[in-house]
Order: structure tokens, then C-alpha cells, then sequence
């Protein structure tokens, strides 16, 4: 059985509430959202090198590191998984094109 987001963000959850000494999700968390965001970062660049070397494999593992410190950073900020999936759902209730269309211009 594949392992879902949500069941991942709940694992994250679990792990969050250990001492950082046992947990690398906790110890993350307890250096902040700046930390948070900035191995997010990290995780996008690799991945995009990952995408643009072909390497199929690499961008599968940094991917995962890439949704794995999301969800981390999302937690740091209190934000929950479903407010990002129902943002996707309200999204997705229309194509993508009429989405981008509707949306206000700053």
C-alpha cells in the first residue's frame, strides 16, 4: 500500500510532538519557519536539477524530501494540510485556465 499525503502529514504530526534529540521533524519545527523554509528551498532547487539532468530516479527521491519538507514547513506555520487541499479542490472546480483567469490582478 502506497503511504498518502495525509497519512504522511499525520506520521509528521506524530513526530513533531518528540524531542528534537529523537526527531529530525521536531527538531526542524523547533528552529522555526525560517529553517523550515529554507530546507524547503533547498529541496526545490534540488529537485529542479533532479528534473532537468533527466535523472528519473533523483527527482523521484528528491521529491519526496521536496512534499516531506512542505508539509513541515505547513506545520511550522500552523497551516493545515486541508486547508491546502481544499484550496486545490475550490481550484480544480474549474479548468486550470478559467482558474488563472479569474484570479485578481495586484
Amino acid at each position: 500500500m502506497t503511504l498518502s499525503i495525509e497519512a504522511l502529514d499525520a506520521r509528521l504530526a506524530e513526530r513533531a510532538q518528540a524531542s528534537p534529540e529523537d526527531s529530525y521533524t521536531a527538531k526542524l519545527i523547533a528552529k522555526g519557519t525560517p529553517k523550515c523554509a529554507q530546507k524547503l528551498g533547498e529541496e526545490a532547487v534540488e529537485t529542479v536539477i533532479a528534473a532537468m539532468s533527466g535523472d528519473r530516479e533523483e527527482l523521484v527521491k528528491e521529491s519526496a524530501d521536496l512534499i516531506y519538507h512542505l508539509l513541515v514547513l505547513l506545520r511550522s506555520e500552523g497551516v493545515a494540510l486541508s486547508e491546502v487541499t481544499g484550496e486545490l479542490d475550490r481550484r480544480t472546480a474549474q479548468t486550470g485556465l478559467a482558474e488563472k483567469a479569474a484570479r485578481t490582478r495586484d
